[in-house]
């Protein structure tokens, strides 16, 4: 089973390369975020033409999520992360495919740092590290995918100096981070490949993506339940070369479900 999942900076002005991408790739499931969207202009007709069904919370202008999947049924838990029922931006979605519980997520970006924005990124990790706390006590087989805005490591990132002000790289972020390692969660792309530099976004300025300039925010960890079924995985970066692509490359995995 393939597992991706791809930040896309705006679905339907990137809707070429999307499926463009999933022609080539062929993922059975992928996790989206900042679709950019309204519900109802969720592009579903194409997507339904490139054989995925679609589950998606949409927000105008900013936010939204979607998950795809190709043949396997879907069934929806909840489209909010629980905890704070005054929270209305649409960062999370859960629904159990195959027997897997699949959360799709796009945490809190929290610049500029230090202000509110940051804090709400915290209160947010909190409750996403209380949910997620649920899967492991239960011994679920489960998978938060997406796009954490979270760069954990040096290794993580190109000239880490140049990040030591921003709130994808604070130290509390990447504390939290670290310490869903320390619950029992597993970085599938740190476990394949524990040692090189991974980037999954470079940036629009400076000619980033021509320099390899880039920084990894985009994982997918896996529950101890599933943390054998790990098989492969990669980057799909040359997708962030393509014409009027995102910011994002997409990110992948593959596990042996036999």
């Amino acid at each position: 089973m393939k597992i991706a999942t791809y930040n896309v900076n705006g679905i339907n002005s990137r809707l070429p390369v999307l499926l463009k991408w999933l022609k080539n790739a062929e993922p059975d499931i992928v996790c989206l975020q900042e679709l950019k969207a309204s519900q109802e202009k969720f592009p579903i007709d194409e997507i339904k033409k490139a054989g995925y069904q679609a589950i998606w919370h949409g927000q105008k202008q900013w936010n939204g999520v979607a998950i795809l999947s190709k043949g396997l049924e879907m069934t929806e838990v909840q489209r909010s992360l629980p905890g704070n029922d005054d929270d209305l931006q649409s960062r999370y979605l859960e629904v159990i495919i195959d027997q897997i519980v699949i959360c799709c997520l796009y945490l809190p970006n929290g610049n500029p740092f230090p202000g509110p924005k940051f804090e709400y990124k915290m209160e947010w990790i909190k409750r996403f590290k209380k949910r997620t706390k649920q899967f492991i006590d239960m011994d679920l087989p489960a998978i938060l995918i997406g796009d954490f805005n979270i760069i954990p490591t040096e290794n993580d990132v190109y000239k880490p100096e140049k990040w030591k002000d921003d709130a994808l790289y604070q130290p509390e972020v990447r504390k939290a981070y670290s310490q869903l390692m320390k619950n029992g969660w597993t970085d599938s792309l740190r476990t394949l490949f524990p040692d090189e530099p991974i980037y999954t976004f470079w940036d629009y300025l400076y000619k980033a993506y021509d320099r390899n300039a880039g920084i990894r925010l985009d994982h997918i960890l896996l529950s101890p339940y599933l943390k054998s079924s790990l098989i492969s995985g990669g980057v799909d970066k040359e997708v962030r070369g393509w014409e009027k692509s995102s910011d994002h490359a997409p990110v992948w995995i593959e596990l042996d479900r036999t």
